[in-house]
């Protein structure tokens, strides 16, 4: 193990426990802003982490714009002072009352939805008309994943228009999420990217010419973010996510970014059900199962351990040196989904310099807070 993954005392770590790498946090968040050039282009993803330290690590480094998916994010941000913060999810149902709430609650949050479609469009525009209040809308476009948006096209500048025209609605730009780039060959995703923004370029500048304005252009994700950020265009706000903490998947996925694993699940060996087989403690309440059951974590001290059973609690491994290992023995694993493992954690413990320095709350873990 590297010593940059050494904890001193583990005795006091709950088992299964995430481990949060201090340090490491804070490295990738500068390899972040240096692949981009400059913060101000930074609207990074707190989807992978949820917690309200990280995003205060983010402003301390010059980072004021940020990205949600639910309304608990977008309320952590708001509480721990961020003051431009794009909840990229289209709202249907209570989802536009609580957008009412939280316009109400953070009058001077930026807030800015997304939408793909008439009927939230306007249900949003007389709510908020109703309320006395206005939000900012970005148009959401399908650059290929399909699984929300719409092409750029004629029908993306009438729908467009139409946010222009609800009363209630603010136009603020173009949402391009690029989830299907997960090219592992550099130049070919580059090549897709691009083929995205020529897409979006040339409905952008449709837009301006009806006279519509088009102020942001939130793009890309970890995989295309740096891709995004190359291109010379002042309202692209690039959005990573996975890289604050990095994982197992993505560092298969996207070998040219050099982030290190930053969140670690700390485990113990409960069981030798075999001469081949190690039992841990890290069933799929403790790390993402939403992999294949032989790619869901990397244990990086034993390389050989092949995952073949899974359940809420338990974690079984084959591997040659089963035999090293006896109840209570403790090992670190890299989860390869990091961003859904966040989510089945209360807390995480904090390492910085080889000790535990605290806790951190994983404060938007749920879909409510109180907005």
């Amino acid at each position: 193990m590297d010593a940059c993954y050494q904890i001193e005392d583990t005795s006091q770590i709950i088992s299964p426990g995430m481990i949060i790498f201090k340090d490491l946090v804070e490295e990738n968040l500068k390899q972040m802003i240096a692949l981009v050039g400059n913060p101000d282009r930074l609207r990074p993803h707190c989807k992978t982490h949820k917690m309200r330290e990280v995003i205060e690590l983010e402003l301390s480094l010059g980072i004021k714009k940020h990205k949600a998916a639910t309304f608990a994010e977008a309320e952590m941000l708001a509480e721990t002072g961020v003051k431009d913060i794009c909840l990229a999810y289209n709202l249907v149902g209570p989802n536009i009352a609580r957008a009412i709430e939280f316009r109400t609650r953070w009058p001077d949050v930026s807030l800015q939805v997304t939408a793909d479609h008439p009927t939230p469009i306007e249900q949003l525009g007389t709510a908020m008309t109703e309320a006395g209040l206005e939000i900012e809308v970005l148009l959401d476009l399908n650059t290929g994943q399909n699984r929300t948006g719409i092409v750029p096209g004629d029908a993306a500048v009438e729908l467009y228009q139409l946010i222009a025209n609800t009363p209630g609605l603010i136009p603020a730009g173009l949402h391009v999420y690029d989830g299907q780039n997960h090219q592992v060959d550099f130049h070919e995703r580059e090549v897709a990217v691009k083929e995205v923004w020529h897409h979006v370029s040339r409905l952008r500048d449709q837009l301006l010419l009806e006279g519509l304005k088009v102020p942001r252009i939130v793009a890309g994700a970890t995989g295309s973010f740096p891709i995004f950020a190359s291109i010379d265009d002042p309202a692209i706000e690039v959005c990573p996510g996975t890289c604050v903490f990095h994982d197992v998947g993505y560092g298969e996925l996207f070998p040219d970014l050099k982030f290190k694993p930053a969140a670690m699940v700390l485990t113990r060996v409960i069981s030798r059900p075999g001469p081949d087989r190690v039992t841990f403690d890290l069933g799929y309440k403790a790390i993402a199962s939403d992999p294949a059951m032989e790619g869901r974590c990397r244990f990086p001290d034993l390389p050989d351990a092949k995952p073949v059973l899974q359940n809420e609690e338990h974690l079984v491994v084959l591997s040659e040196r089963a035999g090293e290992f006896q109840p209570g023995d403790e090992l670190l694993a890299i989860p390869r989904h990091v961003c859904p493992t966040s989510a089945l954690h209360k807390s995480v413990t904090v390492v910085s310099g080889g000790k535990v320095i605290g806790q951190w709350n994983v404060a938007a873990r749920d879909r409510f807070i109180t907005v």
